[in-house]
């Protein structure tokens, strides 16, 4: 299983309508074991992030009015990546490691930014 990055809008009644992915757009946040391993690591954690930890415990749901400081969050873990990815490489280079969490790290950015144009909000599950 991987994780994966929507975008959503609510609708009249409330109810979460997650949105197809757009073209060109890639939805994938890591494997399954990132909620652990990355987004909900100790290493994520220390850099002050608040918002992608708890894809650790549950879907990751940001909501409209939490886009700009879920955007601030991605910009702190973006200026660590190369604190993750030294501690979090494992079988593989800290380049090599730091490539892929920068990309999964985009894409999560990407539907946070067309959230933010649509009124919409972001799911990570």
């Amino acid at each position: 299983m991987t994780l994966s990055v929507d975008v959503f809008v609510r609708g009249p009644d409330g109810r979460m309508r997650v949105l197809d992915v757009a073209e060109g757009c890639s939805d994938s946040a890591g494997p399954e074991s990132w909620r652990t391993t990355v987004w909900g690591s100790d290493a994520v954690r220390s850099l002050g992030a608040r918002h992608l930890p708890r894809v650790r415990e549950e879907w990751l749901v940001v909501e409209t009015e939490e886009l700009p400081e879920f955007l601030g969050e991605i910009g702190l873990v973006r200026a660590g990546l190369g604190s993750i990815a030294a501690v979090l490489r494992g079988p593989f280079t800290e380049e090599e490691c730091r490539q892929g969490l920068a990309g999964r790290l985009d894409n999560i950015e990407a539907a946070a930014l067309r959230a933010r144009r649509i009124g919409g909000g972001v799911l990570i599950w």
